[in-house]
């Protein structure tokens, strides 16, 4: 039997569907992409910036002492060449990132998950693709977790235990996958699961436990705007309308 020719409603609400979806695609690969290279960005242009306020220091040092003692000369000039050079070197091998703060219960929020977030970003090519996938989903959980935990009791029992997930569990499972030589990563362990296998199931495990707690610290902030808009409408909906 031949299939009926779709109308042009059925086009068009096809057509705006694949739109949203690929809308949607394409916003999550952009944001994984700022959280992944995001990063590598900010210590660039703190390098940079280093170089520049070093180079205008040595700039000005080098015109102060001309106009104030003499002209500098050919050995001046050497020195001076030699201070920028090693105000390059010095720039280039300065760490880029904060060293790593073990995990304490006193650890503040913000630091807590943006060291995760650092350290997803940092290790995502190390990790198989499945892996990977996985600490992007979870990486776009963080920035809402980082507003929402800060705003509650460090004692509050669901803020505590998101905290050590995000501080202490999931830096210490992907540092222990690292630790597997990658011949035996194939290797299944009792319960039939490769190495690999076993860290996507722990990062889904971790992202379902991230979620139930950003959906619970926003619960309260939905019901209050869907309180807020049914008092709204209940009270300026025109009824004639």
């Amino acid at each position: 039997m031949a299939r009926e020719p779709r109308s042009v409603e059925e086009t068009l609400a096809r057509a705006s569907q694949l739109f949203e979806r690929y809308d949607q695609r394409a916003g999550d690969y952009v944001a994984g992409a700022r959280r992944r290279y995001g990063g590598t960005a900010r210590s660039a242009a703190r390098r940079v910036a280093g170089i520049g306020a070093g180079l205008t220091a040595l700039a000005i040092a080098t015109i102060a002492f001309a106009m104030i003692v003499g002209p500098i000369g050919l050995t001046g000039l050497f020195i001076v060449s030699v201070l920028a050079l090693a105000i390059l070197v010095l720039v280039a091998m300065m760490p880029t990132e904060p060293k790593r703060v073990a995990y304490t219960e006193e650890l503040p929020t913000k630091t807590v998950v943006r060291q995760l977030s650092s350290l997803l970003s940092r290790e995502r090519t190390a990790l198989p693709p499945a892996a990977a996938r996985r600490t992007d989903a979870i990486g776009a959980t963080l920035p809402l977790l980082e507003q929402r935990l800060a705003e509650l009791d460090p004692l509050d029992p669901v803020a505590a235990d998101a905290r050590r997930l995000m501080g202490k569990h999931l830096p210490e499972l992907i540092d222990r996958y690292e630790r597997v030589p990658a011949g035996y990563r194939q290797e299944k362990d009792g319960e039939g699961l490769t190495v690999d296998e076993r860290l996507v199931a722990s990062l889904d495990a971790a992202k379902t436990a991230l979620d139930d707690v950003a959906d619970r610290l926003s619960r309260s902030d939905r019901e209050a705007f869907e309180t807020q808009g049914r008092f709204i409408e209940s009270r300026y909906k025109d009824p004639a309308a």
